[in-house]
């Protein structure tokens, strides 16, 4: 490995996105579609392709699929690229269709885990599949990324292998696999890949591309940021943060606030924590004796505990997935490295945000904004949800610990221009069939975080929050949304648009900071009803979740409600809840049913927890102890709702209204001490049971007065 990765992309400012460069290929211009066979390649005039991506999901040429994206974008730099969509996986005949690559193959299981694709949070297995023609199950294998990767080895074994979409970028050090119920290792050493690409990975694929292109073996590129590699040892001449111990030394007192940054201190030794002589000379520094000496952050790593100690020890894999979270800022976050029986997860800096420009010019690539021509008539259901919805921005600083959207896209948003957007409202107008004026939605990973980003530089370059929302906002936060505002007036101005609704998730405490805001979407882009998540009623597990108090969903609901009526429309805010969720027990799920009842609510759809890797409240669900906290191995248990029996109770209390769920709830009620809430006044929760015994004697003696009946005649 190489001692000193600092580069352009490793630095804290990276040269333009679109300044390499073409490769020689640019001439044979822009393809209709990226090719999926090789009557495609002959009438583009290709003998080969330089880069051929393979994908869980159905190609659509769009870009909210990431394959289109990626694609584009290296078509953009001159490479030739291939998709083999979906392939069949049982051999590697799919796998050969488009020959062998001149660079690499670039490797994704799709938009969505392959797992989370593949089944419910009840392990049931689904037979559905949006990214799929005419929304068909199985066509896709488990842990896509794995399959495909020694597919694409047994296939072409000399060609490199890149990985990447969220599938590879929540694996890429030792996970907790909710589906096996253990620790598994980096999906690196799993898939066999050369190198793997975490989060949006448009920098990283072109320094991978173009250094290929030049010559380089992919085994020289240890030093990208945004990617993880499988190397021997640790790189000479650099500091090492030892954190492989939840308390070390033994008397500590004070743990390091998560959210807070600390300075380091100085310390030295020959030893590493698993007790085996380091084969690189390294200044070792333990966690939490970080102080008086400043560090360059180029040249630091932390050391997480190895994937043998985290398999081991529930509690320490809690610690290693606070260490991940805290190291996640492309402004202060550290290289990561996690020993793997005899080799290291090298895990580079996170990448750098796109500046505006650089977004706007993904965004504005050579897309069809159609499925790709072989699939004819067929329905692709994800497909059809998107395609008169813009995405705005990318990343989210919310943090909330159940979802992998930080993780995967970072906290720092990027916002496309106005300019860009609106153009884009243009194209969907010419190129989607049959548009009728409609956008179905305006929005991203959040609706209203586009713009908003932290008021001083220097700030952020320190901050290692893990969001800028929680436990309350931050005062440096830009909560203004008057960018927002402005861009929904512009959008509804375009000639041909009849209605622009936002149909992605709100952040109503943000939201509150800006009552302006909130008028403009109720009058103008609420289509009846607007989703909403407050998630829960009760604030401890809101707590684990990250969320803000249900108070605020309240404040929220008077304004919506007030605002609908002010502009003579009849509107509704449809809550979202979720069931099961780490620190959430039965006595807080039947308080939530009751507020439920309280608002007459009736939740028809409704979710369960589902352990995603790398999420903190799968480190929560694994561990049973809250990593945000002080980590101690006794007395700070977590209630956590594992046997699927309990997973049933909470989801069930979130229907209450459910005639099938009333055995359950009676029963549940009854061992609770809560028969009090058993009956049909308002106050109570379910109906009591039918008096059957009656009944059953009543429709006996009327089967004997008919036997009576009918000798009698």
């Amino acid at each position: 490995m190489k001692s000193n990765p600092s580069t352009d992309a490793s630095a804290n400012k990276a040269g333009s996105l679109f300044a390499y460069p073409k490769y020689w290929a640019e001439c044979y211009g822009t393809a209709p579609y990226l090719p999926m066979s090789l009557e495609e390649m002959d009438a583009l005039g290709w003998d080969s392709c330089d880069i051929i991506i393979v994908t869980g999901d159905a190609y659509v040429d769009h870009p909210s699929f990431g394959m289109a994206v990626i694609g584009r974008f290296l078509e953009s730099q001159g490479f030739r690229v291939g998709i083999i969509a979906q392939p069949k996986w049982q051999n590697t005949e799919d796998f050969m269709a488009l020959g062998k690559p001149n660079l690499c193959f670039g490797i994704t299981a799709g938009n969505m885990d392959s797992m989370i694709n593949r089944y419910t949070a009840d392990l049931r297995m689904r037979h559905d599949d949006a990214y799929t023609p005419n929304d068909k199950g199985g066509k896709r294998p488990d842990r896509a990324v794995i399959v495909y990767a020694q597919k694409c080895r047994e296939a072409y074994k000399d060609v490199p292998q890149v990985i990447g979409g969220i599938e590879a970028s929540l694996r890429r050090i030792a996970q907790y696999d909710y589906w096996s119920d253990k620790v598994r290792k980096s999906v690196l050493i799993d898939s066999g890949a050369d190198i793997l690409l975490f989060g949006n990975a448009e920098r990283a694929m072109a320094e991978v591309a173009h250094g290929l292109a030049k010559g380089l073996s992919i085994k020289e590129m240890t030093d990208i940021r945004g990617t993880a590699v499988l190397v021997d040892s640790t790189p000479t001449n650099w500091t090492e943060i030892d954190s492989t111990r939840i308390d070390w030394p033994s008397k500590i007192d004070k743990m390091p606030n998560p959210y807070e940054y600390i300075q380091s201190q100085e310390t030295s030794t020959e030893t590493d924590i698993e007790g085996e002589s380091k084969q690189q000379a390294v200044t070792i520094i333990p966690l939490p004796l970080q102080g008086k000496h400043e560090l360059d952050i180029e040249n630091t790593y932390v050391r997480l505990p190895s994937f043998e100690k985290v398999s081991n020890d529930p509690v320490l894999y809690a610690h290693a997935s606070r260490v991940l979270h805290q190291e996640a800022s492309p402004h202060n976050g550290r290289a990561l490295v996690q020993k793997h029986g005899n080799k290291e997860i090298w895990v580079n800096r996170p990448p750098l945000p796109l500046s505006t420009e650089e977004i706007d010019a993904v965004f504005d690539l050579s897309y069809q904004r159609r499925p790709h021509p072989s699939y004819g008539e067929a329905k692709i259901p994800a497909y059809d949800m998107i395609k008169t919805s813009v995405n705005i921005m990318r990343g989210c600083f919310g943090g909330c610990s159940f979802c992998s959207i930080t993780e995967h896209e970072g906290r720092v948003i990027q916002s496309r221009s106005e300019q860009s957007i609106l153009k884009e409202i243009e194209k969907i107008k010419e190129q989607v069939p049959g548009f009728t004026g409609v956008i179905s939605d305006l929005g991203g990973p959040t609706a209203n975080m586009y713009g908003l980003n932290c008021s001083s530089p220097e700030i952020e370059k320190r901050c290692r929050r893990l969001s800028c929302v929680y436990p309350s906002i931050c005062k440096h936060l830009k909560t203004d949304h008057k960018q927002t505002t402005r861009l929904y007036r512009k959008a509804r101005e375009i000639k041909g648009i009849k209605k622009i609704l936002i149909a992605s998730g709100l952040r109503y405490d943000l939201a509150l900071r800006d009552k302006e805001y909130i008028k403009e979407l109720v009058t103008h882009h609420v289509g009846g009803y607007l989703k909403i998540a407050p998630e829960h009623s009760e604030d401890a597990p809101l707590q684990q979740m990250m969320k803000p108090t249900i108070a605020h969903y309240e404040d929220f609901k008077k304004l919506f409600e007030q605002y609908s009526t002010e502009a003579g429309k009849k509107q509704y805010l449809i809550p979202y809840f979720i069931a099961a969720h780490p620190g959430s027990r039965d006595e807080d799920m039947l308080q939530l049913a009751l507020w439920l009842k309280q608002n007459k609510f009736k939740p028809d759809q409704v979710q369960t927890f589902y352990p995603s890797p790398m999420a903190l409240a799968t480190a929560m669900y694994h561990s049973e102890h809250n990593p945000l906290k002080k980590l101690r191995y006794k007395n700070t248990k977590l209630e956590i709702p594992k046997e699927l029996e309990q997973r049933r109770l909470q989801k069930a209390f979130l229907r209450y209204h459910d005639e099938a769920n009333w055995p359950t709830l009676r029963e549940a009620l009854i061992r609770m001490g809560r028969q009090d809430l058993i009956g049909n006044g308002k106050n109570q929760l379910v109906p009591p049971a039918e008096k059957r015994r009656r009944h059953t004697h009543k429709r006996r003696q009327d089967s004997t007065s008919a036997k009576k009946r009918q000798r009698k005649y």
